[in-house]
């Protein structure tokens, strides 16, 4: 605390008649007292001013002179100061006897009265007491800064925290606030505000929380630390932090309830922000530890479901080239078998024709009965492999499977033998199928056959026929197919035969019992018709042999017995084309043999030239395969030149162009004499 100087305790005196200043002023001195002399009443003010404790006025210096400046200066004093004056009269002229003088008294304020004659000592003791009196407003000024400066700090504080102050008066109930925090209430105007006004600007969820914390406050006396919500006029919703102190009276009750307000709505919704993303890393990271429990579980089902993926791509590459190796072995055969049916075609045309020239030789009928059979299982060799390849020529007709099977009744008796019981099991009513009638007895027949060597000892074999429905398997495209199963309980087999079964020329049995084309022919067949051959078995068990067979759009036919053709003696010029020298001898032996006429071209170009020489032709019979023009083309354009010149061809494909010529008479090679005839005759009636 800041000590007054010299200066602001010191005594001004103003006696302007004689001696009287000097002589107050002596005693004064003596009393070790600073004390000044004035010479007028302004410049008594002037010092007043600059720093005083006190003032000693003779009353005749201020009797009859204005004492505006006088009065100026004590009115302008701050608070804290009361300037001590003691006037000085004459004996008689106290404030008690001397209205005038009390009236001086009331204008200058803090005024005492010493009569004249005085004591030196009274004197001292009066002016002592009066510096004690300023001194003591000397230390309230400065308490009074302090303070001021304190609540210069505190303001500073709550500006700089943006915290605002509030009282509550417990025996009213009003609040009084600073503008900070009634915006932080939500509340404007300057206005006191009462309890219940507090309480319409809370939220209502925060009511009950906010209620019960400062009647606690107001009760025990604790301290109220509170965090709820305002609702402002305008409908936004801010958070506040609310703290106070109790404050006391004498008796210990609580008056009233101080503190600070804050506006934490910021540190509000980060908070909930945080507590919101704490909630979402919560989840995430009990996700995670689940996904963790989880991982070697899923780890092995994928792992699993992989090991299936890889076991099924294997399986389907292991399929692919097997059906390329199928195909590769198909497109083999095939071609073997049309280059062996050229052959047979010239040994059986030659062959024919030896029989009709040399029948009275002793021995030579032996020998080419002989070697015509030989020719003859070498023609069905081939149409065997031809099957295979899915190359034969087929004639379907809409078919009574169930009839078909069930006519091969006694037939099959037959081949099985004594040892074979043989079941047959037919669905009544079931729907044609598209078939080669004649083909599929051989199938049916092949199969069983297999099935009885398979059961050396005896055994049984049932044929099933019914029809089901399949769902795109097997290479088949979905719907109901006609179903002939020959289940035996014979030996069985491996997995290892079972995926060579249907191979051309694998077989199991001993040299010479069999060619190994059996199952192979069955296979191409129905591939051939749009079905499929599925064999299953087991080894001990037996073999399950499944014959898949299309459904007919047409209505079943009744399967004919062919009639042995009646022959004329008519006779033709015919036109012969074939590149193979051996083939087109043949052909023209059995042609001459039966009374016609032969021209003979080896190309296409060459059969060309003798059409446009004007030559007069009644048939033409081509080959298909042939270098630099194929059959179909040669027709072409022949057909152009004589639209009406029959035509036959001689051939053994059955994969013809797709044109509108493709369906052409044909005669699959190899051919006998007889079938030579027959389609000539034939064509012949039809021109």
């Amino acid at each position: 605390m800041n000590q007054p100087g010299a200066q602001s305790l010191r005594a001004l005196v103003l006696a302007p008649n004689g001696r009287d200043a000097p002589l107050t002023v002596l005693p004064l001195k003596e009393a070790g007292i600073v004390a000044d002399i004035c010479a007028d009443l302004a410049s008594l003010s002037d010092e007043m001013k600059r720093g005083a404790g006190l003032a000693v006025i003779a009353d005749e210096a201020v009797r009859t002179i204005d004492l505006r400046p006088l009065l100026d200066f004590l009115e302008g004093q701050p608070p804290w100061s009361d300037m001590p004056i003691i006037v000085l009269t004459h004996r008689g002229d106290g404030p008690e006897r001397n209205p005038a003088a009390l009236r001086f008294g009331e204008i200058l304020g803090n005024v005492s009265f010493l009569e004249r004659p005085f004591h030196p000592t009274t004197l001292s003791s009066m002016v002592r007491g009066a510096i004690r009196g300023r001194r003591l407003q000397y230390e309230a000024r400065a308490r009074l800064e302090e303070i001021g400066e304190r609540e210069r700090q505190l303001q500073s504080a709550l500006t700089v925290g943006r915290l605002g102050a509030w009282s509550l008066d417990v025996a009213t109930m009003i609040f009084h606030a600073s503008e900070t925090s009634r915006n932080h209430f939500g509340l404007s105007g300057n206005n006191e505000f009462s309890y219940e006004d507090l309480r319409r600007a809370v939220h209502r969820d925060d009511l009950g929380q906010m209620t019960h914390a400062i009647l606690q406050a107001l009760t025990s006396g604790e301290d109220y630390v509170i965090e709820y919500r305002n609702v402002r006029p305008d409908g936004s919703l801010h958070w506040v932090d609310v703290r106070a102190r109790a404050l006391r009276d004498s008796s210990g009750g609580v008056v009233s309830l101080a503190g600070v307000s804050s506006d934490i709505t910021e540190r509000k919704n980060l908070e909930l922000e945080r507590e919101h993303l704490l909630g979402e890393l919560a989840v995430e990271r009990a996700a995670l530890s689940n996904l963790t429990r989880t991982l070697e579980q899923r780890v092995a089902e994928r792992t699993g479901e992989l090991t299936l993926e890889v076991a099924a791509r294997e399986k389907a590459q292991e399929q692919l080239l097997q059906s390329q190796k199928m195909e590769s072995v198909g497109q083999l055969t095939g071609g073997i078998a049309h280059d062996f049916n050229n052959l047979l075609m010239a040994v059986m045309g030659n062959l024919e024709i030896l029989r009709k020239r040399l029948p009275g030789v002793p021995g030579i009928r032996r020998l080419i009965d002989g070697a015509m059979q030989g020719a003859q299982r070498g023609a069905s060799l081939t149409q065997r492999m031809l099957a295979f390849a899915r190359q034969q020529d087929l004639k379907t007709v809409s078919a009574d499977i169930g009839a078909l099977v069930s006519g091969l009744r006694e037939l099959l008796r037959r081949s099985l033998g004594p040892q074979i019981v043989l079941h047959l099991h037919i669905e009544p009513e079931l729907p044609p199928a598209e078939v080669d009638a004649h083909q599929v007895e051989l199938a049916v027949l092949n199969l069983a056959i297999n099935a009885r060597d398979a059961m050396p000892d005896g055994g049984a074999i049932h044929i099933c026929v019914d029809q089901q429905h399949i769902e795109g398997e097997d290479g088949l495209q979905p719907g109901t197919y006609l179903r002939i199963q020959i289940v035996d309980t014979g030996c069985g087999m491996d997995s290892a035969t079972l995926g060579k079964a249907i191979e051309p020329f694998f077989s199991t049995k001993p040299l010479g019992k069999g060619t190994g084309l059996g199952l192979s022919m069955t296979h191409g067949l129905a591939v051939q018709l749009g079905g499929h051959l599925k064999l299953t078995s087991e080894l001990g068990v037996g073999t399950v042999a499944t014959l898949c067979l299309p459904m007919a759009t047409r209505p079943a036919v009744e399967i004919e017995s062919p009639v042995a053709p009646s022959w004329s003696n008519r006779t033709a010029t015919i036109l012969v084309v074939d590149d193979d020298p051996l083939i087109a001898m043949s052909t023209i032996d059995m042609l001459e043999d039966l009374g016609h006429v032969v021209i003979e071209a080896n190309s296409g170009e060459r059969a060309l030239e003798i059409i446009d020489g004007g030559q007069d032709i009644d048939l033409m019979m081509t080959d298909q395969a042939m270098p630099g023009m194929t059959g179909i083309q040669l027709v072409e354009i022949v057909r152009s030149k004589r639209p009406n010149l029959p035509v036959l061809l001689a051939t053994g494909y059955t994969d013809l162009p797709t044109t509108k010529l493709a369906n052409l008479p044909r005669l699959s090679k190899p051919y006998r004499q007889a079938q030579l005839q027959a389609e000539i005759e034939k064509l012949l009636d039809i021109a």
